[in-house]
């Protein structure tokens, strides 16, 4: 059984002008005077679930095993949608069920998943526009503590649906879409790469070579990194969280482009080489 690491992280869309952030560590404190809080983000563009689910999936498993993950990106406050505790890989990540989780499935998956029972964590009633602070935080704080197993946080559930479209694989081609614009004005997607390079094995291409990434109707070639192109070219490459990533050396790629969320990628063989194999289909991480 995994041991609480007293680390809690916390990513939200609330930013920093506000108090929003301080209240959510107020009540993690307040019942584990011990935790350690770390900041993921709290610059998640506002009410944006999809981006949240995209960072929240590729920060956690940074952490040490036990460390328990706050995630705000809550537009349904005060609905009926289910507020959930989840195992993944020996973490724990505290939500709304709301699509927050939907990159952590696809990309880790998730062990037992939890219905968060306010009677069962002794919470009092929550307001209703701020479940961040009077549910999340404190059942975070609990776990991070071992003052509550997972299983008494409340009864087992599932998660519901993802709430978006996943990238899809068809014939001699991968569409998906930009997920983030970084703050170096990078495009962040959902197109794994390890798809790419699936389609390149099957066009005898390779991933330096007969590849060319398609930002709405503009080409993009594929490099191995940003210094294999000239200062103010664009270049397509493998990120750091092994995904598609379009940049621009030394420059904004999204202001060049004029593109951001949403904007539709595609990746195709350069050359007319044979397609993969099995037509279209879903892509899904192993």
């Amino acid at each position: 059984m995994t041991r609480p690491s007293g680390i809690v992280t916390l990513l939200t869309d609330f930013g920093m002008k506000d108090p929003f952030v301080g209240m959510m560590k107020g009540a993690i404190l307040a019942r584990f005077a011990a935790a350690r809080l770390v900041d993921l983000t709290h610059e998640i563009p506002p009410q944006d679930v999809r981006a949240g689910a995209y960072w929240l999936a590729r920060s956690y498993l940074g952490f040490p095993p036990g460390s328990v993950h706050v995630a705000v990106v809550d537009p349904g406050v005060g609905t009926a949608r289910p507020l959930v505790a989840v195992e993944a890989r020996g973490q724990w990540v505290v939500a709304p069920d709301n699509g927050l989780l939907g990159d952590l499935v696809v990309r880790d998956g998730v062990g037992a998943v939890h219905a968060i029972d306010r009677v069962a964590c002794e919470l009092p009633e929550p307001s209703r526009t701020f479940h961040g602070r009077d549910v999340l935080a404190p059942v975070a704080a609990d776990l991070a503590a071992g003052h509550r197993a997972l299983s008494a946080v409340g009864p087992l559930t599932t998660l519901t649906a993802l709430g978006y479209t996943l990238p899809r694989e068809r014939a001699g081609r991968l569409e998906g879409e930009v997920i983030v614009r970084d703050r170096f004005g990078n495009l962040l997607t959902d197109i794994p790469t390890e798809a790419v390079a699936r389609l390149a094995k099957a066009g005898s291409a390779t991933l330096g070579h007969g590849l060319l990434v398609w930002v709405g109707e503009v080409p993009v070639p594929w490099r191995r990194t940003y210094s294999d192109v000239e200062v103010g070219e664009l270049v397509a490459l493998d990120d750091s969280h092994g995904d598609v990533e379009i940049a621009q050396r030394d420059g904004s790629a999204a202001e060049t482009l004029g593109a951001g969320r949403g904007t539709p990628v595609r990746v195709e063989l350069a050359r007319g080489l044979v397609p993969p194999a099995g037509g279209a289909g879903t892509i899904r991480r192993p």
